[in-house]
């Protein structure tokens, strides 16, 4: 089997410029050793982590000026890792996780590219609980819900992944599993707000997708009358029925 082809493009978020090694199109596959097969991945599914999707950019954007401070970040699904270079470039403790297994070796071309430190890296799907990844503070993610029999393995995932107190930031184009979700996280003590909040717009791009935010909050640092685990339908009125 040849190999794939690639292509090397810089994204412009503002002032910032990030530069990425990337599939050359989702025809790309290759797969010799079996190791995509044996975890799952089709050939058609297989290149879909390489390239740039709107809402990975988004997220990116969104990132650009989120508040992180020093929190723990984790980035899930990261495919190239648009969103973790750009924290990695605001200097973020951010980890990433994806469970293709050639997201880390793209990960680290990326990261050289842009001249930084490695961003650590672990390959584990949703369902494996021996991951060594560890908890975090705000978790990050962007076109993940996708398949309505993993909405509720990636809520425990991120559930396990969250510490007490924790954001989870996804941006999600409307494929109609966010109410299920929702559903998912408040059984985890999650609030769940829902927008149509366009995060990073500017002259030159417009996100049309969703912008998906949930919150836990430790019982102590919980501001009085916060109901933790609400409805999406209480929290968020642009729900909808359409939604799964």
């Amino acid at each position: 089997m040849p190999p794939v082809r690639v292509r090397y493009q810089t994204i412009e978020f503002g002032e910032v410029d990030l530069h990425v090694r990337t599939l050359r199109d989702v025809q790309e596959f290759s797969d010799d050793q079996g190791e995509a097969e044996r975890l799952g991945i089709s050939s058609a599914v297989w290149p879909l982590f390489g390239v740039v999707w709107e809402s990975g950019r988004a997220l990116a954007r969104l990132m650009a000026t989120y508040e992180v401070g020093e929190r723990r970040v984790l980035e899930v699904g990261c495919g190239i890792g648009l969103a973790s270079l750009m924290l990695h470039h605001r200097d973020a403790n951010i980890t990433a996780t994806d469970h293709h297994p050639e997201a880390g070796h793209f990960l680290r071309r990326n990261v050289a590219l842009n001249g930084g430190s490695e961003i650590p890296f672990e390959r584990t799907g949703w369902g494996d609980e021996s991951d060594t990844l560890g908890t975090f503070d705000l978790i990050i993610g962007s076109d993940i819900l996708y398949e309505r029999g993993l909405v509720t393995v990636l809520a425990d995932f991120l559930a396990r992944h969250a510490r007490p107190t924790c954001e989870v930031v996804l941006l999600d184009p409307g494929r109609g599993k966010s109410n299920a979700f929702g559903r998912a996280m408040a059984e985890h003590g999650f609030d769940y707000v829902r927008t149509t909040a366009h995060p990073g717009d500017d002259a030159e791009e417009v996100y049309n997708g969703h912008l998906i935010v949930c919150r836990r909050v430790r019982a102590t640092e919980a501001a009085p009358g916060a109901e933790a685990g609400a409805t999406p339908a209480e929290l968020d009125p642009a729900a909808t029925a359409s939604d799964e």
